[in-house]
């Protein structure tokens, strides 16, 4: 079953709906998913964080249930893999879940045309809304970051300052 741009939301959607009570039990946050043919396999990955970091048990115990979970619903009758990890230290920001949840930690984005002077930003992502990213620098200002603008926007961890 194919499953392409068209219903791959509406699909995603039933996915989420179906595992959502596994994610709260465990009190874990959906940061992406994602439904994506690779080779002959289909893939099905959650990206999942909670305070504190999602960890390996954390990652194991909901492929388990969210697996089982799934099996029961009918809802996916070809094959396929379920992988679930963390978003990572160093995660691409590409949707509005994924802004939403990096609300609050340090970000670096890039622009294709330049804005006020920069095509590069760097700093505390404080608001993040379907046309504008606002991003509180070192110095104290907040940038506003058009999203129709961003060709790459991702979590910034200290290791990788400059």
């Amino acid at each position: 079953m194919d499953r392409r741009a068209g219903d791959g939301q509406a699909f995603l959607a039933k996915v989420e709906a179906v595992v959502s009570p596994v994610l709260e039990a465990h009190a874990l946050r959906l940061v992406d998913l994602q439904w994506r043919r690779e080779g002959r396999r289909w893939v099905l990955r959650f990206f999942v964080d909670k305070p504190g970091g999602a960890g390996i048990v954390d990652c194991q115990r909901l492929s388990h249930e969210a697996g089982d979970v799934l099996d029961v619903s009918g809802l996916i009758p070809e094959s396929y893999d379920l992988e679930v990890s963390s978003p990572g230290l160093d995660r691409e920001l590409r949707t509005d879940r994924e802004f939403t949840w990096a609300l609050g930690k340090d970000v670096r984005c890039w622009v294709r045309e330049p804005v006020d002077g920069r095509l590069e930003f760097a700093g505390r992502l404080v608001a993040a809304g379907p046309e504008r990213l606002a991003i509180a620098g070192p110095d104290g200002e907040t940038a506003e970051v058009p999203r129709a603008q961003l060709t790459k926007a991702r979590l910034d961890p200290p290791f990788r300052r400059k």
